[in-house]
């Protein structure tokens, strides 16, 4: 079994009320990286979502990401880009994530964060929002657009409310950036990385490590990485350097293509395990 990257972070404490990091700590402690699946929520509908979601907990995803559909979802590909479309179009509200959030941490022990961009947030109120995530059992948020710089209200919120606070860091991050970002996270650093074209794995395995690097160098306790990951070989290839892998366009394909069924499948695929049907 991979043996994940070990490290301590210097001059900095994380936070004990950090669901993520316990949750990555659980799985570090089984020898193996942690598993974070993706889902938008409303997709293919509420239930569906909750249903979806509790499968994956229940097939070895330690972490569960859900995200809010956004008019204009720059960071998305094609196939979640599609699957926001639909849920905004069946009249999906932002404030329904909080009946997901909590219809899956009332059915699984899954640690369950919402990822969203920040105008949402901000048009609820950063407070209200932060409220009602940890009212219903949410762990924290993955904020893909904000930077720490920017991230004052949010810093205060997530700390009255006990959340997490995930921000990103890239191969373009600077080591000044790097450590700003890291300092000002909770539970861990979200590495990205650009996907190269097939038969490019060498370069684009080079390229994440690298980012997961100078994020434990500058002080980060978990370093998390999403590369496209579909098979269970890109678990345990990228689990060899990392924190946790994440995974979403092929869990939102399955689910577009063979329901809740075929989520829980590849979910077991991806953690190595039997499936729970």
């Amino acid at each position: 079994m991979v043996q994940p990257h070990r490290h301590r972070s210097e001059g900095r404490q994380v936070s004990p009320v950090s669901k993520s990091a316990a949750a990555i700590a659980a799985a570090r402690a089984e020898g193996r990286p942690a598993l974070i699946c993706y889902l938008p929520a409303g997709f293919p509908d509420v239930q569906g979502t909750i249903d979806a979601a509790v499968a994956m907990a229940e097939n070895g995803a330690d972490i569960i990401e859900v995200g809010i559909p956004y008019s204009d979802p720059v960071m998305d590909g094609s196939v979640i880009q599609a699957a926001t479309v639909q849920a905004l179009a069946q009249g999906f509200k932002v404030a329904q994530v909080f009946d997901i959030i909590k219809g899956i941490t009332e059915r699984c022990s899954a640690t369950v964060m919402i990822m969203t961009y920040w105008n949402p947030v901000l048009r609820m109120g950063v407070d209200e929002f932060s409220r009602r995530l940890a009212e219903a059992g949410g762990a924290g948020l993955i904020t893909p657009d904000l930077i720490p710089d920017e991230a004052a209200e949010w810093m205060e919120a997530s700390d009255k409310y006990g959340l997490d606070r995930v921000f990103l860091v890239a191969p373009s991050s600077t080591e000044a950036r790097m450590k700003a970002t890291v300092a000002a996270s909770r539970g861990f650093v979200y590495c990205v990385s650009v996907m190269g074209v097939t038969g490019a794995r060498d370069e684009v395995s080079d390229a994440a490590a690298a980012v997961v690097s100078a994020a434990h160098a500058a002080g980060a306790e978990n370093a998390c990485v999403g590369l496209g990951v579909s098979q269970r070989k890109h678990v345990t290839e990228i689990g060899a350097y990392s924190d946790g892998v994440i995974v979403g366009t092929a869990l939102v394909a399955a689910l577009r293509d063979g329901g809740v069924e075929a989520v829980a499948r590849l979910t077991a695929e991806l953690s190595g395990r039997a499936v729970n049907a």
